[in-house]
């Protein structure tokens, strides 16, 4: 079901124009908005504002946003600043990348929809940021989309929000559901990477029945069930938690860390990759410096734990009307994709067409377990279809 009606399409989108401060005269920004009527000045963003970026430092006062969506980001004729934004939280850590027809208040209009949305979910060990570059060219690509990054619980600056235990796949996927109600969005693609597909998974089962609007769900390169162990040679997660567990809290440059994985076996991919969670914790009034990792390993540990052990074939072999599941299984996985998953997966998906669901195979040629760093193009070419024209 589109988010736009076939009569409001074109003006219902946030049809970016310029307010000239001398004359007050709106321009349309192309000549394809030019028939639209448009009873409200809009925004035409800059080139240093192609994206209306809100990274949000969780926890601040709800004061005064009742009853406003994440979507408003202006104050006055400015492109909203770090912290403008009206709606905050304390469930989890996120940035919300929008492109450029995402209209920019819901105040000045109430009458205009929401944007649809799409939540990118990162790996365990990962982080929001691992998304951020492929997240913007999708919003360049689909300029009426916005996209919600999270970074899930015991991960990024997440860590810092102490989340009740277990720490398992069910309570990540509880979280991003409590954050999307807070947000008052109403997702229309679920994008997860290896644990982070799980997850997905997970929040399709724990969504209320029937969905507000169909979904379609990504399940990048993980399995329904049982996590099965790649090749020799391969970067295991429980072996590369299991050494991090080893390593000081405080470590004096990202380079020894890079040494120590490699010593030990982790690619230099990965080692490098790793240290990206860590971050500078100089004490005050000492001029030498040193880093501490963002993450909770402990809670990773357990996060991890979990992944391997839930089993959510139930809701891959009874798909909810509405939802649309779609697994991509990399060509050189990390993780081995036996046989009988592949079949299960191909006997579900004859099952949900007989019944008016949908579920669907997908191989990322040329690409290891990080899907999004060794095939961008590959993915971004698989992933489009959910985007294109503002439908799922």
């Amino acid at each position: 079901m589109p988010l736009f009606s076939q009569s409001s399409r074109c003006c219902t989108a946030a049809a970016v124009a310029a307010i000239n401060s001398s004359d007050r005269k709106t321009k349309f920004a192309s000549a394809a908005w030019r028939n639209c009527k448009v009873t409200s000045p809009l925004l035409r963003l800059s080139e240093n504002d192609k994206f209306n970026i809100s990274r949000l430092a969780l926890g601040h006062s709800r004061r005064g946003v009742k009853g406003q969506t994440i979507s408003m980001a202006l104050v006055g004729n400015t492109v909203g600043k770090k912290g403008e934004v009206a709606t905050s939280s304390s469930i989890l850590a996120y940035d919300l990348i929008q492109g450029e027809l995402v209209r920019w208040s819901s105040v000045m209009d109430r009458s205009l929809p929401d944007p649809p949305t799409a939540v990118f979910l990162h790996g365990i060990l990962g982080c929001r940021k691992n998304w951020g570059s492929f997240a913007r060219r999708l919003a360049l690509e689909f300029p009426t989309w916005q996209f919600l990054l999270v970074d899930l619980r015991c991960h990024g600056d997440s860590a810092s929000m102490k989340k009740r235990g277990p720490h398992t796949v069910a309570s990540a996927a509880s979280d991003v559901l409590k954050l999307v109600r807070d947000l008052r969005i109403t997702p229309r693609v679920l994008v997860g990477h290896s644990f982070g597909g799980k997850v997905v998974l997970s929040m399709v089962d724990q969504a209320a029945k029937p969905l507000a609007r169909p979904v379609r769900a990504w399940v990048l390169d993980a399995t329904p069930g049982k996590v099965r162990a790649g090749g020799d040679g391969e970067d295991h997660p429980a072996e590369l938690i299991s050494f991090l567990s080893t390593m000081p809290k405080e470590i004096s440059t990202k380079q020894e860390v890079v040494r120590a994985l490699i010593q030990q076996g982790f690619s230099n991919d990965v080692a490098q990759w790793v240290v990206t969670n860590l971050r500078p914790s100089s004490s005050c009034g000492s001029q030498s410096s040193s880093f501490a990792w963002v993450f909770d390993l402990r809670g990773i540990a357990e996060m991890y734990q979990s992944y391997e052990e839930t089993n959510l074939w139930k809701i891959v072999e009874d798909v909810p009307r509405g939802v649309h599941m779609n697994f991509l299984k990399a060509e050189r996985s990390l993780h081995r994709w036996a046989l009988e998953d592949l079949r299960r997966i191909q006997a579900a998906e004859e099952l949900a067409a007989e019944e008016g669901g949908g579920v669907e195979m997908h191989v990322l040629e040329d690409a290891g377990h990080w899907v999004h760093a060794d095939n961008p193009d590959g993915l971004f070419r698989i992933l489009s279809s959910s985007f294109q024209g503002g439908k799922t």
